[in-house]
């Protein structure tokens, strides 16, 4: 059972995430009329083409529906971080109008807009949020196609809806840009939740195997496997130790190996994933 500290770091991760979001749009996309799709960006197609409504509303009727079947496919966690992700994000858009816009060329806009807002969306996309809107729409395309990043999904939906904005008010140029901040934002989503959490695997060669196993459970807290091997030079019986690790605990692993034995042949490697004891839980809904 999570407690109150689990919760509140939650939130602030959330808030956070909105914040830089909030900040790209202000600073970077919004002074360069940069679309950065979305269903505010489809609300736009809908009020030009059919010429009733407001933004406003259409983007509100949009999410209605979006919430409840984010809830009910997901879970109650999903509907009410993504519902603190709505609130904080418009409410943080409306924040950060007062800080003063930066005059840049539109590629510098949709650059550095797209990293920062790649950024925010990564952090609320890593702790199991979103934003609302078109990010529940990609939380649950990334149900559909579970081997295809989050970020790539994203890129996509909101691609199509930049193109369509792009052709209904006949501005490709600024298309174009949007098209580069919609790229980069999905490039820096998919390295937020994705490649900021590799772990390490080292595999380790050495006639002290049953030592430096000891070691890695007693100091380390990691478990270990034997891998038979043998040497091509010697033609004896070899001992391979296999072992994962957290990122932070490679300089230590490779300490506690040397110590043991200061010849040892260790090989380490990254793992984009690592489940299990010690690790992550698979769970069909993990991005």
């Amino acid at each position: 059972m999570k407690k109150a500290s689990d919760y509140f770091i939650w939130f602030a991760k959330i808030i956070f995430g909105c914040a830089l979001f909030a900040i790209s749009f202000n600073l970077f996309l919004e002074p360069n009329a940069l679309n950065a799709g979305g269903v505010s960006g489809l609300a736009m197609v809908f009020v030009k083409l059919f010429g009733f409504g407001s933004v406003g509303v259409i983007t509100a009727l949009m999410n209605l529906p979006l919430f409840a079947l984010g809830g009910l496919k997901i879970g109650k966690q999903f509907f009410l971080g993504s519902l603190v992700g709505m609130v904080a994000s418009s409410a943080l858009l409306d924040v950060f109008r007062i800080v003063p816009t930066i005059k840049t060329e539109p590629l510098l806009g949709a650059l550095y807009g797209g990293v920062l807002c790649g950024l925010g969306l990564g952090i609320v996309f890593a702790t199991g949020a979103t934003t609302g809107g078109s990010d529940i729409v990609v939380r649950l395309l990334k149900r559909r196609w579970q081997n295809v990043p989050i970020g790539t999904i994203n890129i996509c939906f909101d691609l199509t809806v930049a193109v369509l904005t792009g052709i209904v008010f006949q501005d490709i140029s600024r298309t174009l840009y949007s098209g580069v901040a919609v790229f980069v934002t999905g490039q820096v989503i998919d390295a937020v939740v994705y490649r900021f959490d590799y772990s390490r695997v080292a595999m380790i060669i050495s006639p002290h195997h049953a030592e430096i196993a000891r070691a890695i459970a007693v100091k380390l807290d990691r478990g270990a496997t034997y891998l038979h091997g043998e040497g091509t030079y010697s033609n004896q019986p070899r001992e391979v130790i296999l072992t994962a690790v957290k990122r932070q605990q490679l300089a230590e692993l490779k300490q506690l190996v040397v110590e043991i034995d200061p010849n040892a042949f260790i090989i380490v490697q990254e793992a984009h994933q690592v489940l299990g004891d010690g690790f992550a839980r698979y769970s069909k809904d993990a991005l």
